[in-house]
């Protein structure tokens, strides 16, 4: 049995990013060539990537260390367990054989840490949403073989969202498997991205929420839940701001369907509302705010919301102790810090 920290619960952190030496190395060359064709991509990882600036300096250092730096990292500001993703795009910049194989290879990589780190680290499967058949399998694979405790993607894959029928065996192998997909930021699409860019909103700024919470409105009005009511999806940042939106979404979608006013927008068994409600599950990641982390636990449930650091985008030693003080019983912070996460994400 795993050691109950002083405090009386294990701080369990569910979104930290981490990527292999190999894509990163795939991301520099691609920016070295600049014929990728996205924008949002150039403005993040042109800066993560190759600024000499120390904030892209320790960043960079961090996201690729997965041994003593990363652990004196939790150490330091009382993290017990780190829930592993890779980074944003993860494998998604790459045609689908490339995808393919590097998800599999990055799935390998961080089962083996996992297995050097069992009580530090658990994680996520990547996948190549592009080759739809070969990510179910490979979600399957990191689930079944690896041990990996759900499935990752960085929302759109080259201006493609997961709404379209093409992406269902994707949602058809979560449901049956029972794991939690997690949808995480990736900077606005090439279609969506220009006005962001000028004053750098592209990314966690404000893009990033931005363009998931656009993601997630399209699978909730296209009627995917219906047709999976048993998929269970995890977002962070609290959300991408969508709880704040539920009165207004309900009201506007049943008005739009009572019109008629769209092919892309029929009607639902239940309200957009109770999708978010009854199919999500939310992390603090970036969002250390008590006034916003108490309104999605009275909106969403105290059983749904669950701490996140958001490393090493943001590695704050200070945010732990403010979550520590949140006004919550002794209860509700177990959920919160270790609870949730242990049955979410079955650790």
């Amino acid at each position: 049995m795993d050691k109950i920290s002083p405090q009386g619960y294990r701080r369990i952190a569910t979104e930290e990013g981490w990527i292999t030496k190999e894509l990163m190395d795939r991301y520099q060359a691609l920016l070295e060539r600049g014929d990728h064709g996205d924008p949002g991509f150039q403005s993040l990882w042109g800066f993560f990537g190759r600024s000499p600036s120390q904030r892209a300096r320790d960043l960079l250092e961090r996201i690729q260390d997965m041994d003593a730096r990363r652990i004196a990292d939790m150490d330091a500001t009382g993290i017990d367990m780190q829930l592993l993703m890779l980074t944003s795009p993860g494998v998604q910049m790459f045609q689908p054989d490339e995808a393919v194989a590097l998800a599999a290879s990055s799935n390998d990589q961080l089962a083996e840490t996992i297995a050097r780190y069992p009580t530090r680290f658990s994680g996520l499967a990547a996948f190549a949403p592009n080759a739809p058949e070969a990510a179910a399998q490979e979600i399957e694979r990191g689930v079944k073989k690896l041990g990996l405790k759900g499935a990752l993607v960085n929302s759109h894959t080259q201006g493609k969202y997961m709404d379209d029928a093409f992406y269902w065996p994707i949602f058809e192998a979560c449901e049956a498997l029972d794991v939690p997909l997690y949808i995480h930021p990736n900077t606005p699409s090439p279609q969506m991205v220009e006005p962001f860019l000028s004053r750098c909103l592209d990314a966690a700024i404000y893009g990033f929420a931005a363009e998931t919470g656009l993601h997630v409105m399209r699978l909730i009005v296209s009627g995917l839940f219906d047709r999976y009511p048993r998929l269970k999806i995890v977002l962070g940042h609290l959300g991408e701001g969508l709880p704040f939106w539920l009165s207004r979404m309900d009201f506007m979608h049943a008005g739009i369907v009572r019109a008629g006013r769209s092919p892309g927008a029929l009607p639902l068994q239940r309200k957009p509302s109770d999708y978010l409600r009854e199919n999500f599950y939310y992390t603090t990641s970036g969002m250390a705010w008590e006034p916003a982390i108490t309104f999605v636990q009275q909106q969403m449930g105290f059983d749904r919301v669950m701490y996140a650091m958001d490393y090493p985008y943001q590695y704050v030693a200070e945010e732990v102790q403010a979550m520590d003080a949140l006004p919550l019983t002794p209860e509700q912070k177990k959920m919160f810090f270790q609870t949730n996460a242990e049955r979410i994400f079955r650790l």
